[in-house]
């Protein structure tokens, strides 16, 4: 057994965590409670633990002082989603309390795992139980009672992993909506996952881990990202520059069309291939187009979105820069700014008329990470910035954003699109920084939100059997209908939404796989249900959701 964990030791436990979770990913992603489209637990794990593996190949024989602060921060800093926050703040709390040891034993670890319990229950506003901090907290109290008994590490993570699988059984049981869909903690799924690579890293299982991790895999590769610098200079007819890899699952599907139709939505079309992935980088309008398309292939990765048209905007006006901690922040030229995640051209196009500085593409199927939103912030010249997330899983990340910018942030927790419009309208440019963000925060909060997707797999929920490609309406995020036609599932959201005539103003943003006739319908629904109301209707343009309604 080993009795010690030294700086490469922990370096290839953590980059053997990383290859697990990145095989075992759609494992995790099929316990999330509702069926849709999105990238969620497995995928934002994967990609936040992939950066800390990407980082930590870089290094050579590193102490254990250092391969603890090279997690600690790539993680942070390429953390994505809640669970991928989550991940990041446990390693934070394991490597504060390691990082002035040169070797650790099985004691060090004990108390290491119980700090990252801590550090995460601590950053979390509302911790559940039921979920991965439970798991983390019961690994961390039986790692502890081990290590009285054996302080040598191989035995510890043993013992931590058999109290993980007990811990993980009865999360099913603490938290209602998991023990509705029959299912336990997806996040809770993928610690377990993490330590248990640990375990067969450290116990030599995984002899030479690290060797075939390094940069010829391609696994590397996309955890470092696709470098596209050569398509740099080109002259702008398209205003997104959109690049993605994605991983071929379906051999049979014809790499050559998929040049073909990216030919037929931009330019500058680059598409490289080989038996395992396909890289691809175009010029579009549309760039959820080009996503989706890339999705008929397989699960996909190193995605990254560019507004070329803003940034020359943005370049122009940023006369003086100054550099801090290795970024580059603008020197601010006017009191306030915005930061927003959004995707779809319509919806990009509505929060750039509300004053809306930098949108970082993302929502549903691309969680950005903790570093996309600290550069869009560093980005805005001005001397406070506003932040809308526009998704409870993308939360986290700008909160870990705001707590490593220079300049005065405040993240308003809008959970949706329509909250985040809400938020903006009440913006008041005379009003002091925390009085805008209480009152945009309020606004936000009046702002009821429904929208209409479909499912992705079989799956049963609250009583509800849901198949494949069924259409479900949802409401504050909650599922309210299931049904094999959109209008069927629209009528009963909007419906419910109208609160027996209370709606006053309501948007109807219709996006892939909805209709401009469909949204008119649903204003007429609207209509019918409510009197005097005022009804927008916006070609929003978002993927994953064919209809995103708001009620005022």
């Amino acid at each position: 057994m080993a009795r010690m964990i030294d700086g490469e030791a922990f370096k290839n436990m953590m980059i053997a965590s990383a290859q697990a979770v990145e095989e075992r990913k759609e494992e995790i992603n099929s316990l999330n409670v509702f069926p849709v489209p999105d990238g969620d637990t497995g995928t934002n794990m994967a990609l936040t633990l992939q950066n800390g593996a990407a980082a930590l190949t870089q290094l050579e024989s590193p102490t254990l002082g250092r391969a603890l602060e090279v997690t600690a921060s790539s993680l942070l800093r390429g953390a994505r989603g809640n669970s991928g926050v989550i991940t990041s703040l446990i390693f934070r709390g394991i490597a504060k309390h390691m990082k002035s040891l040169s070797q650790a034993d099985g004691k060090d670890l004990a108390e290491a795992i119980s700090a990252g319990a801590e550090t995460a229950y601590a950053a979390v506003m509302k911790p559940a139980e039921g979920t991965m901090l439970t798991v983390c907290r019961v690994c961390g109290e039986a790692a502890q009672k081990a290590a009285r008994k054996n302080r040598e590490p191989e035995y510890v993570l043993s013992r931590v992993i058999e109290a993980g699988k007990k811990a993980l059984d009865e999360t099913e049981h603490q938290n209602p909506v998991l023990e509705k869909a029959g299912v336990v903690d997806a996040g809770a799924f993928g610690l377990l996952i993490i330590f248990g690579a640990m375990h067969l890293a450290l116990t030599g299982k995984l002899t030479q881990f690290a060797a075939r991790l390094m940069p010829t895999s391609v696994k590397t590769m996309k955890a470092q990202g696709a470098d596209f610098s050569q398509f740099e200079g080109e002259e702008i007819t398209y205003a997104y520059c959109t690049e993605f890899i994605a991983e071929k699952e379906d051999k049979r599907r014809s790499v050559d069309k998929l040049r073909i139709f990216l030919n037929s939505i931009g330019d500058s079309v680059v598409v490289v291939d080989d038996e395992e992935i396909v890289k691809v980088h175009v010029h579009t309008d549309t760039p959820d187009k080009a996503l989706a398309e890339g999705l008929k292939f397989g699960g996909l990765s190193a995605i990254k979105i560019d507004n070329m048209e803003e940034q020359m905007q943005r370049q122009s006006r940023e006369r003086t820069h100054q550099k801090n901690a290795g970024r580059t922040v603008a020197a601010p030229d006017k009191r306030y700014g915005f930061v927003a995640v959004a995707a779809g051209e319509g919806i990009c196009d509505v929060f750039r008329d509300l004053g809306v500085d930098v949108i970082v593409e993302g929502g549903q199927t691309m969680n950005p990470s903790t570093d996309d939103l600290l550069n869009a912030i560093d980005s805005v010249p001005a001397e406070v910035v506003f932040v809308l997330p526009n998704n409870k899983n993308i939360i986290m990340a700008a909160q870990q954003a705001e707590r490593l910018a220079s300049k005065e942030v405040f993240v308003l927790p809008t959970k949706t699109i329509p909250q985040g419009m809400g938020a903006l309208l009440s913006f008041e440019e005379g009003m002091a920084p925390r009085e805008n963000a209480a009152a945009m925060e309020s606004a936000a909060e009046a702002v009821r939100s429904g929208s209409v997707t479909y499912a992705a797999r079989d799956s049963e929920f609250d009583g509800k059997r849901i198949r494949e490609g069924d259409f479900l309406a949802l409401e504050e995020g909650k599922l309210l209908e299931v049904g094999r036609r959109s209008d069927e599932v629209l009528k009963k959201l909007v419906k419910s939404m109208s609160q027996r005539g209370s709606a006053q103003f309501v948007s109807i943003l219709w996006g892939e796989g909805g209709t401009e006739a469909e949204a008119m319908d649903v204003k007429a629904m609207f209509e019918h249900e409510n009197k005097d109301v005022e009804v927008n209707v916006i070609p929003g343009g978002q993927p994953v959701y064919s209809y995103i309604l708001s009620v005022e």
